[in-house]
């Protein structure tokens, strides 16, 4: 059902006049996000892999290009910044280890998780997929950083590569 078929399932926001009216998708999406954002403040630990699956499931499933985020952290795997670093098409994005490294230096970070989704759904990490995930952690691993984990989203859950054994 429609959320504009029935009058209970209606969505509202304000508008600039400070009006209220009937939300569109895109709106309800961007709240949605919002929310999830709100689920894992700064300071949050990262230490389970389906937790951390959980939390980018919320951010990056459902998008319709690609779009590669990392989790900063401290030594504690205790959430530093959220960060959506690069943005792609459809099958892909090109990832930066040095921007990536660069990032967790300006955090000070101690670890990162890192994550992307697929637009087609599937959760099966590609060669490309190992092979970024590999020259990060070797980048990372230059500076003391420790990459945790990659976590592939696709449209109904998220795979952690390092449960898989691949990180």
């Amino acid at each position: 059902m429609r959320p504009e078929a029935s009058q209970g399932n209606r969505l509202y926001v304000r508008s600039e006049l400070r009006r209220y009216r009937i939300a569109n998708a895109d709106e309800i999406i961007e709240a949605a996000r919002a929310v999830a954002g709100q689920r894992m403040q700064r300071g949050e630990s990262f230490t389970d892999p389906q937790a951390s699956g959980r939390f980018f499931q919320d951010k990056l499933a459902g998008l319709e290009r690609e779009v590669f985020a990392a989790v900063f952290l401290d030594t504690r795997h205790r959430l530093i910044e959220y960060v959506e670093l690069f943005h792609g098409t459809v099958d892909g994005a090109e990832v930066h280890p040095r921007e990536v490294v660069r990032k967790a230096l300006r955090c000070n970070a101690a670890a990162v998780i890192v994550a992307h989704n697929h637009p087609s759904g599937t959760t099966d990490p590609s060669a490309a997929d190992r092979a970024v995930t590999a020259r990060l952690k070797q980048a990372l691993a230059l500076v003391d950083v420790r990459l945790l984990d990659h976590i592939v989203v696709g449209a109904e859950e998220a795979r952690s590569m390092a449960a898989a054994g691949t990180v």
